[in-house]
């Protein structure tokens, strides 16, 4: 187990610091420059060389890279020019709002796609089974903010239940936590029924029917648990997804996360800020895929010998 955790946070090591050059390349390559978005068009010569030297452009980008990999070692994520303060700082800020919306979003997604995945995989071919597949088709082909904004006309707008943005009360996290989770529903929901069925024709649940167990009991006590590896698996992988896709659905519902701050930063080529965003988001996917492999060796013994070999 041990040697297992440290291999992982080896490679861990090795993907934040990919993270952390792909990112520096990307927002320096990208159009524009922070100089002149920040002092704008009508700024004189001087204004721009003092600004560019305050920020550390006009080193070669080599000497930058350099001394951004080794301010990322001392977690030190620079200062944030449109905000005045440390880029961190403004993330740790807004991150537990995105760390909300996530979190509600995959219980959602978890007990909904297990109770679709369940209702479905118990009888494969039949009606339920027809009906889920579709939906999880459709749940999945449609474009989040499309849903997000069908979501406001319909229980917002149009039936007044529900607020249609902002934060306040648990109402307010609602519509953007189900528009994060549908997506993530089906997913679960078509994996959890691919892993029923095919559990369902398994010798021990033959055996465990002859021992006069219940259909009930044989199919939550013995065909879910060894269904839920593939579950664990996509669930640590698609949490940083979400994540990720809170950006749009925050910016739908003017959820104060991470995604208006990510925007904001791009929008004005704050690169602290988007620098610091990514790899925060990056060391978050790494810890949760660390907890799936720990996990796993918890829902499966056969992972435990493994490990101890």
């Amino acid at each position: 187990m041990i040697r297992m955790i440290v291999r992982r946070l080896l490679i861990g090591l090795f993907v934040m610091w990919g993270a952390a050059s792909v990112i520096f390349i990307i927002v320096r390559a990208a159009p524009g420059d922070p100089v002149t978005v920040f002092l704008g068009p009508d700024a004189s010569r001087e204004q721009i060389d003092r600004l560019t030297a305050a920020l550390g452009l006009d080193r070669p980008l080599y000497e930058q890279y350099v001394s951004y990999l080794g301010d990322v070692l001392r977690l030190d994520f620079g200062e944030s020019y449109r905000l005045g303060r440390p880029a961190m700082e403004a993330v740790l800020e807004r991150l537990p709002a995105t760390i909300d919306l996530t979190l509600t979003a995959t219980a959602i997604a978890v007990i909904a796609g297990l109770a679709l995945g369940l209702l479905a995989g118990r009888r494969p071919g039949g009606a339920v089974d027809r009906v889920v597949s579709a939906a999880t088709i459709a749940l999945q082909s449609f474009p989040t903010f499309w849903v997000g904004i069908m979501l406001v006309l319909t229980f917002a707008l149009g039936l007044r239940l529900l607020p249609s943005a902002g934060v306040g009360t648990p109402a307010h996290l609602v519509l953007p936590a189900v528009t994060l989770a549908l997506p993530f529903t089906a997913i679960v929901a078509r994996l959890t029924r691919s892993s029923i069925t095919e559990a369902m024709s398994e010798p021990y649940v033959q055996t465990a029917r002859s021992k006069g167990l219940t259909e009930r009991q044989v199919l939550l006590g013995h065909a879910l648990r060894n269904s839920l590896i593939p579950v664990v698996t996509i669930v640590g992988l698609q949490m940083g997804a979400l994540m990720g896709g809170a950006v749009i659905v925050e910016n739908v519902f003017a959820w104060p996360g991470l995604g208006s701050l990510v925007v904001g930063a791009v929008a004005n080529r704050d690169y602290a800020v988007v620098q610091a965003v990514t790899l925060l988001i990056a060391g978050i996917v790494m810890v949760l895929n660390l907890a799936a492999d720990v996990l796993y060796t918890r829902l499966d013994p056969r992972i435990r010998t493994e490990a101890r070999s």
